[in-house]
This record gives C-alpha cells, structure tokens and sequence, in this order.
C-alpha cells in the first residue's frame, strides 16, 4: 500500500513538474514574442515621439542636446498657425486630398467593377493596360502633361492640373478595387438581376455595401499620396504661393526658419497629425480592405 502511494505522489510531482515546465516556457514565449512587438513599436514611434517633443521647446533648448522640454511651449503651434500663408496651405491641401479622393473612388469603381464581373472580348488586354500603367512612372510623362495643362489650358499655378485627372480614374485604384471585386460570390449578383435590378443598380445597391472594406483602402491610399504629395504641386503650383499645398509649403517654411527646430518641427506635427489621426480612426477598414484583395484572382 505504501508503495502504491509513493508512486502516485512521484506521477502527482512529475505532473506538476511538467505543468511547471510548460507554463514557464509559455511564459517565456510570451515574453520574447512581445518584447519583439515592443521593441518594433518603439523603432517606429520614436522619431515622432522626438519631433513632438522638441515641437514644444524654446528656442535655445531646440538647439541643445535635452530631450525633454523644460518648459512646454504650447505657443510654438499659434506661432505656425500666424505664419502667413500657412492656413492658406491648409485649405489647398484638404481641397486637393478631399477632392481628389472623392473624384478617384467614384471614377474608379465602375470600370474596376466591368473588369472584375463582366466577360467582354479583350478584358484580359484592358487589365494588362491597366497594370502598365501602375508600372509607368509619372516623370516620364510630367514634360508633355505640363505643356498640356500650362500652356493649352493656361492652369499653370493651380491645383487643377491635379484634380482633374483624378476624374477619370487610376491605374491603382482601379486594379485594388477589381482585385476585391473579384471575392464578392456572382450568386448575389445575378439574385439581383433576378429581381430586375440593371447593371447600375446591382452596382450601388449589392455590390458597393459588400465592397465598403476595399473602398476605404482605396480612398486612404489616395488621401495619403494626395496629402503628401510634394512633386505635383512643385511642378504645377510653385509659382503661385497662394496655390501651395502643406507638403511644398513646408519646404518654405523650413527655409525661412532653419534655425527654429521648435517651430519646423511644430508646423511638421501639424502637417502629420491628419494623416496620423484619419489612419487610426480607419485602420480596421483598411486592413481588411488591402488583406482582402489577394483572396481571389
């Protein structure tokens, strides 16, 4: 009897042991695995955590080695904000990165929905263009754009030259939409058509609801290169200071106060700051939009 029990005290200890064992190695997985996430997280954040910081030093502090403000000069952004033109620069961008989204996605959802659900004789060569044209950089084509734009249309020094052809379409967007098109099951296509909805309507009434991830991808990926755009406006609108965009903008004004890293580095936080705040309002759309659109071909 006494040897029954010391065997089962040994499994009991063995057990315990083991459970042991695999809860410190869990524990430590955890901890590298995270330690890693941490670790990346900081990488990241860190430049901007530096650029909001010395944003809101004095003057003299900006230029010393401190990295922690002594006093929080909250002044530094009222001071950006009275730079003349800089809310100039505010209205221009959000016309240009509002607009010129909004002209996109309504431009683009019609033909990558033709692409991605109608069968018509030389689909495959209209997507093969499509996909070029992502392929074709903008400076090859900059020289003749601008003599169209500058001297046909006489737009030069206007954001126009840039809006507009958001009008009719990009090669981007049309392909991320198509992409995530093609995930959405034909049955509920044609279960509309069946109760006599047209193409248009199928379009607006089934297909946009199911398609709201891969629209708001579309629409920050083309807010994003908008907002941040620097070559367009720097070959359309240069030569007109009041049609500057915050991206060419800033480039002035790092120039006229180089010495004043408060000061660039507050009109910096300002210029990120949307682009900052609109991602992490949007970010679970926008994931599930862009993981989405490889599901499928």
């Amino acid at each position: 009897m006494a040897q029954v029990t010391d065997i089962a005290q040994a499994t009991d200890s063995a057990r315990h042991t083991g459970l042991a064992a695999a809860r410190r190695r869990t524990l430590l997985e955890w901890i590298a695995v995270h330690s890693l996430g941490v670790a990346a997280a900081l990488f990241f954040t860190l430049p901007f955590v530096f650029v909001f910081l010395t944003s809101l030093m004095s003057d003299s502090q900006a230029l010393s080695r401190d990295l922690i403000p002594h006093t929080w000069q909250w002044a530094n952004y009222r001071k950006v904000f009275d730079t003349p033109g800089f809310v100039t620069w505010w209205k221009n961008t959000l016309l240009y990165a509002g607009l010129g989204t909004v002209l996109t996605v309504v431009s683009s959802i019609p033909v990558a929905y033709a692409l991605a659900k109608f069968r018509f004789r030389g689909r495959n060569l209209t997507l093969m263009l499509v996909i070029s044209m992502m392929m074709l950089p903008p400076q090859v084509v900059v020289v003749p754009m601008y003599l169209f734009w500058a001297k046909q249309l006489d737009l030069s020094g206007t954001l126009w030259p840039l809006i507009v052809p958001m009008a009719f379409g990009d090669a981007f967007s049309i392909f991320l939409l198509r992409q995530f098109l093609t995930t959405i099951p034909n049955e509920y296509l044609d279960a509309a058509k069946v109760d006599g909805c047209g193409e248009l309507r199928t379009l607006l009434k089934v297909v946009l609801p199911m398609a709201k991830p891969g629209v708001a991808a579309v629409a920050l990926f083309q807010f994003f290169y908008a907002w941040n755009d620097y070559f367009g406006p720097q070959i359309y609108a240069s030569e007109n200071p009041a049609a500057w965009t915050l991206s060419y903008g800033l480039e002035s004004f790092k120039g006229a106060h180089h010495t004043d890293w408060n000061l660039t580095m507050a009109a910096t936080v300002l210029v990120m700051a949307p682009v900052i705040l609109v991602f992490f309002f949007a970010q679970k759309a926008f994931v599930e939009g862009v993981t989405l659109t490889g599901v499928k071909g």
